[in-house]
């Protein structure tokens, strides 16, 4: 049976889902990243899967998101997105070192993973933290930069003003391009990365996907890419047992059945 425990790390709110009879023992770790307007809740599906391969899962709350909205949220959550990109890419740290105090994690197998925001996170983390094994990107893109420079153009498009300066903006770039895993491929280093992309996502274009998977999996002999016609910016089904499936073999987990 698969229990779930709420918990906090720090001022990170999180759910934790594990095999009962696995309780405190040392597990493979997955850290899944709801994505934006979400809340960890809603991704119990993945978690529940992949407890029951073997899998300690720990799904926490993004800065504004589920329990971490404040009573004084920023004025326009659009503009403050990139800002709890870099927290969530410093909560999976934090995580991480937790976990790792708690020796919950068995060989430093880690994987991190997430949909939408929790893919852009996912993709940062790689960039940023050598000791994560494998990553998991459902609907994100790994061109920071180039996605946000066009969420700008599209703010601006629809008449609505920018309240920061261009030096500013530019220096906002500058941060961005730092967790811009296209621009620091080499950081990847060869990591199992498994990626899904729906080719009429209206939220994450394709174009913000296709050039930049052609890029990784040519960079990465470890990349996986799956894509389909129909689902817009909503995982399949097809997409989450293949996710699941996938991560619990390159972690090398107990299979079990779903």
């Amino acid at each position: 049976m698969v229990s779930i425990q709420k918990g906090l790390i720090g001022d990170i709110p999180f759910l934790m889902a594990e095999k009962k009879e696995n309780n405190g023992k040392a597990l493979p770790l997955f850290i899944f990243i709801h994505g934006y307007t979400s809340a960890k809740e809603h991704n119990l599906h993945f978690a529940y899967s992949l407890a029951e391969k073997g899998f300690r899962v720990i799904l926490p709350d993004a800065l504004h998101h589920g329990e971490r909205i404040s009573s004084n949220p920023p004025k326009s959550m659009d503009y403050d997105f990139w800002n709890i990109v870099y927290q969530g890419i410093q909560d999976v740290n934090k995580i991480m070192e937790w976990a790792d105090e708690n020796e919950f994690v068995s060989d430093g197998k880690i994987a991190v993973g997430g949909t939408s925001m929790g893919a852009i996170i996912t993709y940062g983390s790689l960039v940023n933290y050598p000791n994560i094994s494998a990553g998991c990107a459902l609907m994100g893109t790994a061109a920071h930069e180039k996605f946000a420079r066009w969420q700008i153009e599209r703010i601006q498009k629809a008449g609505y003003e920018i309240p920061l300066s261009t030096s500013e903006l530019e220096e906002s770039f500058n941060h961005i391009r730092e967790y811009d895993l296209i621009q620091n491929i080499e950081k990847l280093n060869n990591r199992p990365l498994f990626i899904w992309h729906s080719e009429v996502d209206a939220v994450i274009p394709y174009e913000f996907a296709k050039p930049y998977i052609e890029t990784l999996t040519k960079k990465n002999s470890m990349s996986v890419y799956m894509n389909d016609k129909t689902s817009g910016h909503k995982v399949s089904r097809a997409a989450y047992l293949n996710a699941v499936e996938w991560i619990a073999q390159q972690m090398n987990a107990k299979k079990e059945t779903v």
